[in-house]
């Protein structure tokens, strides 16, 4: 064999083997058990499966639901898996890797029209979005935006939406601001810097400009849009089908401790404690201020789908070019696990302190 040859042998095992790593390690691929040295685990296969999730408040009930299961029967029923944005979440979904996820509805809306097979099932929260301004900016109406540079997460957001329907309601369009697309974990550092005018997202980013004392609020969603919707929970049709039960569970688990954290400010604190710490990776403060100031900046109760809700947002996205088509509910919501839920009551727990 020739020293080229062995070079290129060489380069090539590398390549493989830093593939097969990344993958062990990133996507969650187990070589022996693919090669046949492992044999599978049925009942761990059903038992546990991925849920994706942002650490932003639209997504509490995620890790909530797992901490809650976890602190009353020593296992969670999921994998809870944290993503830094949605372009990785959608990524993963499209690719296998979750079963479900929590996301941007008209992204998911979007994804659905596009030929992604997947399902809304239900919703992540209610309201939870603001538009945020410099504290010392001469801002003080949607008015005052015109020629302003303003971060939204993306296109296919509802704080997208938000915008143009503020800025229609004071007789603006979109075509008078300068749009900036960016991850919200940028966007306070972005404000801080002057680099936009205005940011918006869904929290706790946009409360940490507030709380740090450099940012202020322009307008909270529920002032624009009662009972805004952000972010649903999406599953995998091939999940749906294959295992509706584990669907059930999740939706189920997810309807519970949202009610659980309108419990009490005492259940928010702690899961704000929990949350920031174990999953999120954040200061607790930023979690207690986004759940008490005021506390109905984000609410975790009336999550069942809802037709008249999504109609909205659908109007709204095909008339701003995120959808191409009018699409009946029926093609990207699967309300049956929604309705089940009906009646259900918090998690039967406290923690103990």
């Amino acid at each position: 064999m020739s020293k080229l040859t062995r070079i290129a042998v060489g380069a090539l095992t590398g390549a493989v083997a830093l593939g097969f790593t990344h993958a062990w390690l990133n996507l969650g691929f187990d070589p022996a058990r693919a090669l046949g040295f492992r044999k599978s685990d049925p009942a761990a296969a059903v038992e546990r499966f991925r849920v994706g999730f942002l650490p932003v408040t639209c997504h509490l009930t995620c890790p909530v639901t797992d901490w809650i299961n976890k602190s009353m029967t020593g296992k969670g029923f999921y994998e809870p898996v944290r993503f830094n944005g949605f372009p990785e979440i959608k990524e993963s979904l499209i690719a296998g890797y979750l079963p479900a996820t929590f996301m941007l509805a008209p992204l998911a809306m979007a994804l659905r029209q596009q030929g992604v097979p997947v399902k809304i099932v239900y919703l992540g929260h209610r309201d939870g979005t603001a538009l945020m301004v410099g504290k010392s900016s001469g801002i003080y109406s949607v008015r005052d935006l015109r020629g302003k540079k303003v971060a939204i997460p993306n296109r296919f957001s509802n704080q997208y939406l938000l915008l143009r329907r503020a800025l229609a309601q004071q007789g603006m369009t979109i075509r008078d601001v300068e749009i900036v697309e960016m991850a919200p974990p940028d966007m306070p550092a972005a404000l801080y810097s002057r680099a936009v005018d205005a940011i918006t997202s869904g929290e706790p980013f946009m409360a940490q400009t507030e709380l740090d004392g450099y940012g202020r609020v322009l307008y909270q969603a529920k002032d624009i849009w009662p009972n805004f919707i952000s972010c649903v929970l999406v599953v995998s049709q091939k999940t749906i089908d294959q295992h509706p039960d584990w669907v059930q569970q999740l939706v189920d688990g997810i309807a519970k401790s949202g009610l659980w954290l309108e419990g009490g400010m005492d259940h928010r604190m702690d899961a704000a404690q929990a949350v920031a710490t174990q999953y999120y990776n954040q200061d607790p403060r930023l979690l207690r201020f986004v759940l008490s100031k005021p506390p109905d900046r984000v609410r975790y109760s009336s999550l069942r789908l809802a037709r008249g809700d999504f109609q909205q947002i659908a109007d709204m996205a095909l008339e701003a070019g995120v959808l191409t088509r009018p699409m009946p509910f029926e093609e990207y919501a699967d309300a049956r696990f929604s309705e089940k839920t009906a009646g259900a009551t918090e998690y039967n727990w406290a923690k103990a302190r």
